[in-house]
């Protein structure tokens, strides 16, 4: 069997557009269209009161966090500065750029920048980059979101829940995008029109960043890094425990949600930070729909999807003796269940895929 080649500029790229993969039909389930409509009906007012309460939370822990410094004592305000600034910006950053958190574009704009900003995901390259995820939504070689590779590399997940690869990753990529350059990936789905865009971006960003540094130099101390910075390592692990459960464990090369994609039941706290996005296969079938929506989306077509994870302990239960199984065999994935009255998975397209696979193995 042919490993997969994750690049998107590699083998796996070219047979996902071969076999009809890449830009498929995916599978809806069938939802009437005034029910539809009312469930796609944008409002400001659910987001204003999310953003007042998460940007006046962080106000609030870093105020008493810079009350505290350097005592101890101010460590767990630290501690949920970061996850509002390191985990919280994520499903921000995301809900935004599908511009459906808020009815206002310029408000959906305004999140999405400063979201985009902690998360250090240039907002430019990821309204794109996200794009592809959900027209391509892992497809090897196609998508560039992939959260978790086969055979997964546990090193990898377990540096990310302090968020040192990401966050790594990330200042890197924002120094090369200041350079004027674009990463080869980041090429084959940023328009060419876009590039003085991304690196306008970039070059604010390390600006934002040099007086931060400066700032800290000249006061002796890391308190403005803990501000500005820092909380994406070590506010990053919330994001990362709901992310992982997203897609991993499941199908790949798939083109119905249901085989790829997990809705997780959550406790009100994760669903604030996390934006409903635990409601994951809704969400990928219907990405219009705004996220306080979500939940009705879900009692509405729950009928046509796998029974929900009951919470996030149960999520990773399932999931996590699948990715040991893919050390040893990289093609196992849990294939979901679907109630008796769901309509049946569409899997021609997935045989197909892994035939070719197959043979291009063989050769």
């Amino acid at each position: 069997m042919a490993r997969r080649d994750y690049s998107l500029l590699g083998p796996d790229a070219k047979r996902a557009v071969e076999t009809g993969l890449a830009a498929a039909e995916w599978y809806h389930t069938d939802v009437p269209r005034k029910e539809m409509k009312a469930l796609m009906q944008r409002s400001d007012a659910p987001a204003i009161r999310d953003t007042v309460l998460w940007l006046g939370g962080m106000v609030l822990f870093a105020a008493i966090g810079i009350a505290l410094w350097p005592s101890w004592w101010s460590a767990p305000f630290w501690l949920a500065y970061g996850v509002l600034y390191g985990s919280a910006s994520d499903s921000r950053w995301h809900e935004c750029s599908h511009g459906t958190a808020f009815k206002t574009p310029w408000m959906n704009d305004w999140v999405y920048n400063i979201a985009s900003f902690m998360i250090l995901r240039n907002p430019v390259t990821w309204r794109w980059s996200h794009a592809r995820h959900h027209t391509d939504t892992y497809i090897v070689g196609r998508d560039p979101e992939i959260a978790v590779m086969r055979p997964p590399v546990f090193a990898k997940l377990i540096l990310n829940f302090f968020g040192i690869l990401d966050a790594w990753n990330g200042w890197g990529r924002m120094l090369l995008n200041a350079s004027g350059r674009l990463d080869p990936e980041e090429a084959t789905f940023v328009p060419e029109s876009e590039k003085p865009k991304v690196v306008r971006v970039a070059r604010i960003w390390v600006a934002i960043y040099a007086a931060t540094i400066a700032l800290a130099i000249w006061m002796g101390s890391i308190l403005p890094l803990m501000v500005i910075g820092l909380p994406r390592l070590y506010g990053a692990w919330h994001h990362v425990m709901t992310g992982l459960l997203q897609h991993g464990g499941l199908a790949d090369n798939v083109i119905d949600h249901r085989l790829n994609s997990r809705t997780v039941y959550m406790n009100p706290i994760s669903r604030f930070i996390y934006w409903n996005m635990n409601y994951h296969v809704e969400h990928h079938m219907f990405p219009m729909v705004p996220y306080h929506a979500l939940p009705k989306l879900h009692a509405m077509i729950k009928h046509d999807l796998p029974a929900p994870n009951r919470s996030i302990g149960s999520g990773y239960a399932e999931m996590w003796p699948a990715l040991k199984r893919q050390l040893r065999y990289e093609d196992f994935f849990l294939k979901r269940e679907l109630p008796s009255t769901a309509r049946p998975y569409r899997e021609d397209f997935h045989r197909a895929a892994l035939g070719e696979r197959d043979a291009a193995a063989a050769e």
